[in-house]
């Protein structure tokens, strides 16, 4: 499966345990339909986290002050699969926003952050109401997935002054997604918005 967008650049990235980390997921894209997948992405990715064996690269703990970083670590050219890792500043966070149809696993590597689902009740134009249904705090070593049409959410590091770090598998390179911008109650606008990555070394 492709992004319906246009794909994001991508240069490989190395790190201490790579190949423990991509050996580990590639296992776990195998394990058949997408929710024994999920299942299993889930788990692999909470070991990894665990890992003494496994360092991201240093770059992923340097947040960026004026947006939460996007670095892509790796991209499977076998599996199509894409792994982004983010990091997230005192206070950033993302809109509300869906994954353009992709499934997606997500782990928080350091810190903790604060997830809000919600549910789409309605479409009227470019309109969309919203439900919020329900939240969580994060914290390391916790994963979690997403499966459209169940992909609608917020993530937000609520810390005042704490790094957050969390990675994402994403079912492909996700080149842009769909924003929802509050208008009033329970609407919000919807725009598309391309999604750039932050320089990984």
């Amino acid at each position: 499966m492709t992004s319906p967008c246009s794909e994001l650049q991508f240069a490989p990235v190395e790190f201490h345990g790579r190949d423990k980390f991509i050996a580990m997921v590639d296992a776990a894209v195998g394990a058949g339909d997408t929710h024994a997948v999920m299942s299993a992405l889930r788990s692999a990715l909470c070991k990894l986290i665990r890992d003494p064996d496994v360092h991201l690269p240093d770059c992923v703990h340097e947040p960026i002050v004026d947006h939460y970083a996007r670095r892509e670590l790796y991209r499977s050219a076998e599996h199509g699969y894409s792994v982004v890792a983010m990091t997230w500043g005192p206070g950033q966070g993302t809109p509300l926003h869906d994954h353009s149809g992709l499934w997606c696993v997500e782990g928080v590597w350091h810190g903790d952050l604060e997830i809000t689902q919600y549910e789409l009740l309605e479409q009227v134009g470019e309109r969309t109401r919203f439900r919020a249904a329900g939240g969580m705090h994060a914290g390391p070593g916790s994963a979690g997935s997403l499966i459209p049409p169940h992909e609608y959410h917020t993530i937000r590091n609520s810390s005042a002054d704490a790094v957050a770090v969390s990675l994402h598998i994403y079912q492909a390179p996700m080149g842009c997604c769909a924003k929802f911008a509050h208008h009033e109650g329970e609407w919000y606008a919807c725009e598309t918005a391309q999604l750039a990555t932050d320089k990984a070394a």
